[in-house]
C-alpha cells in the first residue's frame, strides 16, 4: 500500500518538509483545480485568518486553536492518525528569542562613525539560547556572493582568514550571464534564473559559520532577493529554534540583513564604490575585500521554551507493491502573531501565508 501523510507543522518543521511559503498545488490528471471548493476554502480561512487566532504565533493561543481546528479537520475528513503513538500530535520543542529593538549597529572607521538602527537599516538577530550576544570591534570583509561551489569552480573565500570578522555578502547567486546571449543568465551555472541553494540566505549564514566569522549581514535588494525590505522587517520579532543540545552556541553571534542604502553607505565609508564591488564579484577571480571598517553591535535577547506542535494525518494506498513507500504532503500552520502595527492592526493574519494554503491542500473536499 503506497502511504501518504499529510502534516500541517510549525514553520519549516513538519516531519522535516515544510516550506516558509508553501505554493499552491499543481494540476495534474489526478488532482485537479476543479476539484477544489473555493467557497470551502475561503471559509475555512476566514476562520484561521481571523482576529480569535491572533495570528497563530507558536507557542501562543492561537497556536492551541489551530492546531485543535486542524485535528477536527483531519477527522472529518476520516484521516488516519499519523503519528507513531496514534494521535494527529507530533510535539515539537522549541526556543524562542526576541531581540530588543532597541540595539544598534555601530560602524567606524578612523574617526568616522555611523550607527545603523534596528529595523529600519538593519535586522539581526542571534540564534543562540542566550539573553545577550554580541560583536565588538569586528573588521568588516566583503565577501561577494559568499558562495563556494566546487561543481561550477567558483570560491568567493579563496582561503582567507575570516574568523571573528563581519562578513558582507550579496543576496543570491552570482548572476552569471550567458556568453550565447548576455542580456540572459548562463543556464549552465548556478541554474541560471533559478535559484539555487548557493542563493540562499540561510546558506550565507552556514558559510560564514563555517568559516569562523562574528556574524554575516546580506545586503537586500528587493530584485534578487524576491520580496521587499518590509519582508525581512518582520523578522524583528521572536524567532523560534528547534531545541538544540548545544544551545545553538555553535550558530554566529550575529545573523541579519543590511539594506542596500546602508550598504553602499558602508562602502563609501571605506572608500569604495558598492556597484564597483558587486562587478567584481561577478568573478571566478574575485577575492574578499577588506573594508577596514569596525563593526560592534550588543544585542539583548528575551528567551523562552515551550513545546509546539505538528498535527500529522496518514492515509493508507491499495498497491501492495508500494506498502514501503511514503509520500510526505506538508503545508505550515504557524505565522508572525501579533506584531508592530500596519494601518492600525497589530495582527499579523497569515490569510495568503499560508491559511489559504492549508485550507486548499487538506480540507478541499477532494480529500
Amino acid at each position: 500500500m503506497k502511504r501518504v501523510f499529510f502534516g500541517a507543522g510549525v514553520l519549516g518543521l513538519s516531519l522535516g518538509l515544510a516550506t516558509c511559503a508553501a505554493s499552491p498545488p499543481q494540476k495534474s490528471a489526478a488532482l485537479s483545480s476543479s476539484t477544489i471548493d473555493g467557497n470551502a476554502v475561503l471559509d475555512h480561512v476566514k476562520v484561521l485568518a481571523s482576529d480569535e487566532y491572533e495570528g497563530r504565533a507558536p507557542g501562543t493561543k492561537g497556536e492551541d486553536l489551530t492546531v485543535s481546528y486542524i485535528t477536527e479537520q483531519f477527522k472529518k475528513a476520516k484521516l488516519k492518525p499519523g503519528n507513531p503513538d496514534g494521535t494527529y500530535i507530533q510535539k515539537v520543542p522549541l526556543v524562542a528569542i526576541t531581540p530588543d529593538p532597541s540595539a544598534v549597529l555601530t560602524l567606524k572607521k578612523g574617526a568616522k562613525e555611523q550607527k545603523l538602527k534596528f529595523r529600519d537599516d538593519v535586522v539581526v538577530w542571534s540564534k543562540r539560547f542566550t539573553e545577550k550576544s554580541s560583536i565588538d570591534n569586528s573588521e568588516v570583509v566583503f565577501v561577494g556572493y559568499g558562495v563556494q561551489a566546487p561543481e561550477y569552480n567558483w570560491d568567493d573565500y579563496k582561503g582567507a582568514d575570516l574568523k571573528g570578522k563581519t562578513l558582507l555578502v550579496l543576496v543570491g547567486d552570482p548572476p552569471v550571464p550567458d556568453p550565447a546571449d548576455p542580456s540572459q543568465l548562463d543556464p549552465k551555472v548556478f541554474g541560471g534564473r533559478a535559484i539555487t541553494y548557493y542563493g540562499r540566505w540561510t546558506y550565507k549564514f552556514e558559510m560564514g559559520q563555517k568559516m569562523g566569522a562574528s556574524s554575516v549581514l546580506i545586503v537586500h535588494e528587493t530584485r534578487w532577493a524576491g520580496y521587499p525590505w518590509a519582508v525581512v522587517q518582520a523578522k524583528t520579532g521572536e524567532q523560534c529554534d528547534l531545541m538544540a543540545p548545544d544551545r545553538n552556541m555553535s550558530r554566529l553571534p550575529i545573523e541579519g540583513w543590511i539594506s542596500l542604502e546602508q550598504a553602499k553607505k558602508l562602502c563609501a565609508m571605506a572608500g569604495l564604490d558598492y556597484d564597483a564591488l558587486k562587478t567584481r564579484a561577478l568573478s571566478r577571480q574575485f577575492k574578499p575585500v577588506p573594508l577596514g571598517v569596525k563593526a560592534s553591535i550588543t544585542l539583548r535577547n528575551a528567551v523562552r521554551t515551550f513545546e509546539s506542535r505538528n498535527v500529522v494525518a496518514r492515509v493508507e494506498g491499495s498497491d501492495p507493491k508500494l506498502k514501503d513507500e511514503w509520500v510526505i504532503y506538508a503545508a505550515h500552520w504557524d505565522h508572525l502573531g501579533v506584531g508592530q502595527p500596519v494601518n492600525g492592526d497589530r495582527i499579523y493574519h497569515g490569510a495568503i501565508d499560508n491559511a489559504s494554503v492549508m485550507s486548499a491542500r487538506f480540507f478541499s473536499p477532494r480529500l
